[in-house]
Formats: structure tokens, sequence, C-alpha cells
């Protein structure tokens, strides 16, 4: 069973490729996904990232309020 985790606060610039790395520390990350504004292709600054459902936990407890790329991160359950 996996879990999908809401991730906020992301820097414009960071990847698909970065949050999988970043969350690939703590679990399994089954996808990683950024939303972009259809129209500039810029992103819209969260993300998704499905887990297993340990990973997440761990995922919730290490990374939520972690600075990344600057910023601090907002991550919880969606």
């Amino acid at each position: 069973m996996s879990t999908k985790l809401h991730v906020g606060n992301l820097s414009r610039y960071t990847t698909e490729a970065d949050l999988t790395n970043l969350f690939n520390r703590v679990g399994l990350v089954l996808s990683a996904s950024i939303p972009v504004d259809a129209r500039t292709g810029i992103s819209k600054r969260f993300g998704f990232v499905s887990m297993t459902e340990e990973g997440a936990l761990a995922a919730i407890q290490s990374f939520d309020g972690f600075m990344f790329q600057e910023l601090p991160l907002s991550v919880n359950k969606t």
C-alpha cells in the first residue's frame, strides 16, 4: 500500500529527481511529481511524493520544516 504526500514550499527550480533523491533517504519513493503552470511551464512550487506507509511517516517526521534548497518544506499526507 502506498501513501501520497503533499510537499509544499518548493523552490521553482526543484525537479522531480531532486524530490525523489531527497525522499529516498528515508524510504522507497514510488513516484514524485511537481505540477507546472500550463501556460508558463513554471513550477507551482509544490509536489506530490508516493511512498510506502512506513517511508511516508518517516518522511513527514524528517522533512516537515526541513530546509531544502534554502526553503523550509511543508510535508503532510494528502
